[in-house]
């Protein structure tokens, strides 16, 4: 009898340690999105081909933003870079395609880094000549 009192508590023990107090745990949060970090955009945040560019001519543009904010939707695992002036995002998932992003990686530039190195190494030199537009 003593023994099954035994069992009876430790099996008790062990099952209540499965269940976790509210407000504990990987459910910290209720949001879908969880942010990754904020980052200068870099030089090639500006030569992005934006799928759909805005119409108004006082909306702010790729090359205004200076900082490019990172997030992952727990969902779907789908990380985005979001413009934090343009609110323009670019979507990466190599499991899937993303649902909600504008434009998916890889995306079209309007010059590559390449480029924008070579422009700048001729723009440097004293009988550069200008460079035609792509």
């Amino acid at each position: 009898m003593r023994g099954m009192v035994v069992l009876g508590a430790v099996a008790a023990l062990w099952l209540g340690g499965c269940s976790r107090p509210a407000g504990t745990g990987s459910s910290h949060h209720d949001g879908r999105y969880v942010g990754v970090g904020l980052y200068a955009a870099g030089r090639m945040w500006s030569q992005m081909a934006p799928a759909n560019p805005p119409k108004d001519s006082a909306a702010a543009r790729l090359d205004d933003d200076e900082q490019v904010i990172v997030v992952v939707d727990t969902r779907t695992g789908e990380v985005r870079q979001c413009g934090a002036l343009s609110g323009y995002c670019v979507g990466m998932n190599p499991w899937t395609r993303p649902l909600a992003a504008p434009q998916v990686a890889p995306i079209p530039l309007a010059k590559h880094a390449r480029q924008l190195d070579e422009d700048a190494t001729a723009a440097s030199r004293p009988d550069a000549a200008p460079s035609p537009a792509p």
